[in-house]
């Protein structure tokens, strides 16, 4: 199973579809906020996938919950925006947080800085900004044994 994950598209519909474009075999898509009006559009472009979301801190009026866990695949995920984690300084709180919610995958945003890391047991994913030049998205993959791979793609640099 392919999970898409997007975050901070910030109004670039462009470099969103691009990347949904490029993971046609993407089963799930999530997207960790920043960018309620292209998650609105998903919903409605895409009804055959489904959406994971979560609000923001630039999503004022959004109705997205702060945080998901939400189990794919098998796996327990835990979905958020970052903002209320303060990962802008340190992802310290915010994996301290999936592990209490016993987490296999963290995805988060706001930095706009891609991360892609395993540290004991739990996936750090944060897959950078889906805006504008170094756009990016991350992808995971949930193999039949139960197995997960992790990956960053940057949009300018798909061929």
């Amino acid at each position: 199973m392919r999970i898409l994950v997007l975050s901070d598209t910030h109004g670039d519909f462009n470099s969103m579809l691009r990347a949904v474009d490029a993971q046609k075999n993407a089963e799930v898509i999530i997207h960790c906020g920043d960018g309620k009006a292209q998650i609105d559009s998903l919903t409605e472009k895409f009804p055959d996938k489904k959406i994971i979301a979560v609000r923001g801190n630039c999503d004022f009026g959004a109705k997205y919950p702060d945080v998901q866990n939400v189990e794919v695949g098998g796996k327990k995920i835990f979905v958020t925006h970052g903002h209320l984690f303060q990962v802008k300084f340190t992802p310290y709180n915010l994996i301290c947080a999936a592990r209490e919610n016993k987490a296999d995958i963290v995805c988060f945003g706001h930095t706009h800085c891609a991360m892609n890391e395993y540290e004991d047991g739990l996936y750090i994913m944060n897959p950078g900004s889906c805006h504008g030049y170094c756009a990016s998205y991350g992808y995971i993959d949930i193999t039949d044994k139960g197995d997960i791979v992790t990956n960053i793609v940057r949009l300018d640099r798909e061929v």
